[in-house]
């Protein structure tokens, strides 16, 4: 059973989202300078974020075929043996993979689809972890037109657990584009990066894979395999190494077989030319890559070394305290708990998701005064006082964990506050409630079948567990009365 309603929070304590500055690497530091040291994040307001100065070129560098140490060209030759070998290679070795599957000339639209979603999915996660997600996906969304149809929180509870949640909202939001200008799906790289969601990457694949356009793509795997290519130790994130890697890239390409190309490209970055232990003896282009070559003449310079390392910033540590609220009700001759969801905001963090109620701390903060923010939100948000609006059944903390989002290290403090309200009804919690938030209720069953986020799972199995251990005690209570009465 669920009651969804929406209330006013006055002071809304949601986390904001985070964008981390990136580190240059002094040995690898471009050709051009900016002013700006970081960016900023899509999503902020135009009136808080600062206008990005624009970075000062030289007209040599624009005019620059490979800036860096970036050097010429694939040869002519090169560039026919690469595609032979690479070719050959991939059609004796690709994995069977379930977006891999041959549709006729006619199906094309319903290829582009397959495609586009498993490389979203593939962002950021691993392909045996995407599977899975993926096959649930096309069972319940087979074509582009029956996504569109969909709810952002059918999309979220889909994807829960494969994170960058950002990646399901714009897959919907981009499949209501297409279907909406009624014009078929996209066909060329440049008219899919008008779509919501899609970038240049994105794009290559979709229209070399699905309708054989020759555009190159170029993603972690392509640089690693093009860096040792060309032995390219220029900084792999600037902006105009990114670029040039985009020219070697498409140079490659095969003119006949675009996609399959690309996708050999990608398959062999991510199989035999892995970041740290590369099989060279294995390659189908040994012979091409001259970090292979620089390694057989010299031993001390493993393959390894490229691309170059860039140094990460650290992740931004902050902390959350979590409080698992369950309200016993009685009604209608049925008595039970619920645990009350709040919806986070559109924008943002997790944007759009159901986690419980939680208030973030500028510091490591005791029980009393985790405990303090808790009370301090409950009552802006739903006027629940606990001993005046509410009697406190039992409060009690159940531990803390680590959560890695990109940029944040959050430690979450997680409590479980069970309260039975003083009017005895849920109704009067409803009306207590302001008008611009939206939460609701659900009972245990509801709420394990859930599509929630990893962290607000690990929370609930928290509280799981504290209930399971509850029932064991009072179960052994009970056996060792019923032996002192006998």
């Amino acid at each position: 059973m669920i009651l969804l309603f929406r209330v006013r929070l006055i002071n809304p304590t949601f986390e904001r989202s985070t964008v981390a500055t990136k580190r240059q690497n002094p040995k690898t530091t471009p050709s051009f300078h900016c002013k700006a040291s970081s960016f900023e994040s899509k999503t902020m307001s135009h009136s808080s974020a600062p206008r990005m100065r624009k970075c000062r070129q030289t007209k040599k560098e624009e005019e620059e075929p490979l800036g860096g140490d970036m050097e010429d060209l694939f040869s002519e030759k090169e560039t026919e043996n690469i595609r032979l070998s690479l070719l050959g290679w991939y059609d004796e070795n690709q994995r069977d993979l379930p977006w891999r599957k041959t549709r006729s000339e006619t199906e094309k639209e319903r290829r582009a689809y397959e495609v586009w979603v498993s490389e979203i999915m593939l962002q950021q996660t691993r392909v045996q972890t995407v599977m899975e997600y993926y096959k649930r996906w096309m069972h319940k969304w087979p074509t582009i037109y029956d996504l569109a149809h969909a709810s952002l929180e059918e999309v979220n509870e889909m994807w829960a657990g494969l994170g960058y949640y950002r990646r399901a909202r714009f897959l919907l939001e981009g499949a209501k584009m297409v279907v909406a200008e009624k014009e078929g799906f996209p066909n060329k790289a440049s008219s899919l990066m008008k779509v919501k969601g899609i970038g240049e990457y994105t794009a290559g694949a979709i229209a070399s894979i699905a309708f054989n356009e020759v555009v190159p793509v170029v993603d972690g795997n392509v640089i690693r395999v093009l860096a040792r290519l060309k032995t390219i130790s220029a900084n792999p994130k600037d902006r105009l190494t990114v670029k040039n890697f985009w020219k070697l890239a498409a140079q490659l390409v095969d003119p006949s077989r675009p996609g399959d190309f690309n996708q050999s490209l990608m398959e062999l970055g991510a199989t035999l030319c892995s970041v740290s232990k590369p099989s060279c003896s294995s390659c189908p282009i040994s012979s091409q890559c001259r970090a292979y070559s620089l390694f057989l003449e010299n031993g001390s310079i493993p393959v390894t070394e490229y691309p170059t390392k860039v140094v990460k910033a650290k992740p931004k540590l902050d902390f959350c305290c979590v409080c698992v609220l369950e309200i016993l009700i009685q009604e209608n001759n049925r008595s039970g708990g619920r645990f009350v969801l709040v919806k986070r905001p559109e924008e943002g963090l997790l944007a759009g998701l159901w986690e419980f109620p939680s208030v973030i701390l500028d510091k490591e903060a005791s029980v009393a005064a985790r405990r303090k923010a808790i009370n301090l939100y409950l009552k802006e948000a739903f006027h629940l006082e606990p001993k005046e609006t509410c009697t406190v059944v039992s409060r009690k903390e159940l531990g803390e964990f680590v959560h890695i989002f990109t940029h944040i290290r959050r430690k979450i403090y997680v409590e479980l506050l069970v309260v039975q309200l003083a009017g005895g009804t849920i109704d009067m919690f409803k009306d207590e409630a302001k008008d611009t938030m939206t939460w609701k209720c659900v009972d245990s069953d509801v709420l394990s079948t859930m599509g929630l986020t990893s962290a607000v799972r690990k929370v609930y199995s928290m509280v799981e567990a504290h209930k399971q251990d509850l029932s064991v005690s009072s179960n052994r209570t009970a056996i060792s009365r019923k032996r002192r009465i006998t």
